[in-house]
């Protein structure tokens, strides 16, 4: 297998042009002749270049509403042929086949053309098949081959070419092949995936594609290489998200990001400004108020030290005001919907800080999935998009709750779907006042949230803690009347839960012994 293999013909057939004229020009300098198919070739043409049509080397002409043009021997002969091996030689002689050292080809638009939303036949007329197919015989190969899937690419090439005179080498024609294979499998998973939801249940087989976006200084520690995909869906989040300034993310940051936009994106920007404040993928705070800086104010009043580089999400633009705010404290990444010019001159004072702004909030879609790797294989489950409204819950107690009561318990309850389990949540007037993550045991959970609003208070000078007066929010049944005995401590008059524990009753026995109101959701929200 030669190292430099010469490019003497080149097949170009691409649905994104950038840089295809460059491209075709540097191949015709070296005397490449050029093979061309539809509108590359129109475009080539136009440039000034001599071009061939595929039809022309084929016999046939491009049919069936252009589905079957380069699916043919004379093409994929040209492109598996070893040219070491006598009898390939032979047969390319004897059929007439030439030699195709070069392919370039993006492909249809199919992405896209799911995210615009299209309608199922105009989908299906995107998937790429002779795209796909080609890709795959030069990638194979590649001993000889030299195959393109992205313009990013097209510079190396023409570098190549121009160092070693119209040959490109072993090294490079490996590592574009590998990229090759990549993108028809990525390619591959976006139609598989897109048919799947739209025939329902659980398919046999799955797959998982993606673009590196960003590679990572490391992963969760300084000992784990780390890279970041994008899935090419275009959805608004810290993947499409554009960085306004700092330094580059990492891997934390970009999980926590993730993590605080999911939350505040729960609330719509028509009710009201929120902000939610997160730290190692957990809200230290998360509040709404009449104003950005309210919103935000009260929600770093939950946990002023754990908000202590944090990650922020606001769910409307980032103004002046609350920049100046915010700039109080060391803060990793802020991302909003938008910034004024007020906010981004504030934060330009701070080098250390990460804007990002989205142009939109993200979606719940009903279609998402939320994958884990195990050993061995994949967990694969629908996103938690489950909500409730007041209609939904079902009061237990002889307690009525107020209507204050229900807004901050239906408020509770959002919160506690984006906290690790066993969750709990005090909230009280629209803010969370206390939050506990992650422990083993419920109650640990109640009692942890509960002292930091006591070590808040102490801080700040209050009477009392602001759990005084709060509802709480469980993500999971309370299993015993411990816990709920706890929060009925720390001063909650309230509890949202989702019930079905066999001790209801006597939980339900034990609100009502003090007084409290609790409502019952039929859901349960755990984060694992």
């Amino acid at each position: 297998m030669p190292d430099l293999s010469p490019v003497k013909r080149a097949l170009l057939s691409v649905s994104d042009k950038t840089g295809l004229v460059e491209l075709g020009q540097a191949l015709a300098a070296h005397g490449v002749e050029l093979l061309s198919t539809g509108g590359t070739a129109r475009a080539l043409r136009d440039a000034g270049l001599d071009v061939k049509d595929v039809a022309e080397v084929t016999g046939f002409p491009e049919m069936m509403d252009g589905r079957v043009k380069t699916l043919h021997p004379v093409v994929h002969g040209g492109l598996l042929a070893l040219r070491d091996k006598d009898d390939h030689v032979a047969a390319m002689q004897e059929h007439g086949i030439g030699g195709i050292d070069l392919v370039v080809v993006n492909l249809y638009p199919f992405e896209a053309t799911v995210a615009k939303g299209a309608a199922y036949d105009e989908v299906i007329e995107n998937i790429d098949i002779g795209g796909p197919a080609m890709i795959r015989s030069a990638a194979k190969n590649h001993g000889f081959v030299t195959v393109v899937v992205d313009t990013e690419d097209y510079a190396a090439v023409i570098d190549e070419l121009e160092a070693n005179s119209g040959q490109t080498t072993y090294a490079l024609r490996q590592r574009l092949a590998q990229t090759a294979y990549a993108r028809t499998a990525a390619y591959d998973t976006a139609v598989s995936t897109w048919m799947a939801a739209q025939v329902g249940g659980t398919p046999r087989r799955r797959t998982f594609g993606g673009t590196l976006s960003q590679t990572l200084r490391y992963g969760e520690n300084p000992h784990q290489a780390a890279a970041f995909y994008t899935d090419g869906s275009g959805a608004a989040g810290v993947a499409t998200a554009r960085q306004h300034q700092g330094k580059e993310l990492s891997y934390n940051n970009i999980n926590d990001t993730d993590a605080a936009f999911e939350l505040v994106s729960e609330f719509a920007p028509e009710n009201g400004p929120a902000c939610a404040i997160i730290k190692h993928a957990n809200p230290c705070g998360v509040a709404t108020g009449a104003t950005m800086v309210e919103a935000y104010t009260r929600a770093f009043d939950c946990d002023r030290t754990s908000a202590f580089g944090g990650i922020i999400a606001l769910n409307q633009p980032l103004d002046g005001e609350t920049a100046e705010a915010i700039s109080g404290i060391f803060t990793e990444v802020v991302i909003a919907p938008g910034a004024d010019e007020d906010a981004m001159s504030i934060f330009g004072k701070k080098k250390n800080l990460r804007l990002l702004t989205t142009d939109g909030l993200a979606r719940h879609d009903a279609a998402a999935l939320a994958v884990r790797q195990v050993s061995g294989g994949w967990l694969v489950q629908d996103k938690d998009i489950g909500r409730i409204t007041r209609d939904d819950l079902k009061v237990v107690t002889r307690r009525q709750p107020s209507e204050q009561e229900l807004a901050d318990m239906l408020f509770a309850w959002t919160v506690a779907k984006h906290v690790k389990s066993n969750a709990i949540i005090y909230v009280k007037d629209g803010a969370t006042v206390g939050v506990g993550a992650g422990q083993m045991s419920r109650v640990d959970s109640t009692r942890i949230a509960a002292r930091k609003a006591q070590d808040m208070a102490e801080a700040m000078g209050l009477p009392a803690p602001l759990t005084q007066g709060s509802v709480v929010a469980s993500d999971a049944f309370f299993p015993f009347a411990d816990g709920l005995v706890t929060a009925a401590a720390a001063g909650a008059t309230a509890l949202i839960q989702p019930g079905g524990s066999m001790r209801d009753d006597e939980v339900i026995a034990a609100a009502d012994e003090a007084g409290l109101a609790m409502v019952f959701t039929g859901m349960r929200h755990f984060r694992h």
